[in-house]
């Protein structure tokens, strides 16, 4: 399948997924995590998918490219770090904890293997 626009990237679906998987599961936090844990998990995960669309725009500039990678890398471990919290809080499963930071491990994966071959996405 042609690679046609970041929707169409492996990493970024899987990121899509997780989002909205981290979206169903946070509808049941507390109320009072609504402007903390809540918002935080939202913002990060959601943050993957858009700095991986921003990247795939500037991809025939490699520096630019690799930063917004390099951006949803960190919103990445971020997002991994509010599951740890979820968990901890007992505000997830810890299957749902685990499949989720399993799936942000692949997604760091993907992404630092296309930082580190930008050449392969420029055109």
């Amino acid at each position: 399948m042609k690679i046609r626009t970041h929707k169409d990237l492996e990493v970024y679906q899987l990121a899509f997924n997780a989002a909205m998987k981290i979206f169903e599961i946070s509808k049941g936090f507390p109320k009072e995590e609504t402007y903390s844990l809540t918002d935080q998990i939202r913002r990060s995960s959601r943050s993957v998918c858009s700095n991986q669309a921003e990247a795939f725009r500037k991809r025939r500039y490699p520096k630019a490219f690799i930063s917004r990678l390099s951006d949803s890398e960190s919103e990445a471990a971020e997002t991994q770090c509010w599951l740890d919290f979820s968990l901890n809080c007992s505000y997830m499963t810890e299957k749902d904890h685990n499949e989720l930071y399993e799936t942000y491990d692949n997604i760091i994966g993907k992404l630092v293997n296309m930082s580190l071959h930008p050449e392969n996405w420029s055109w």
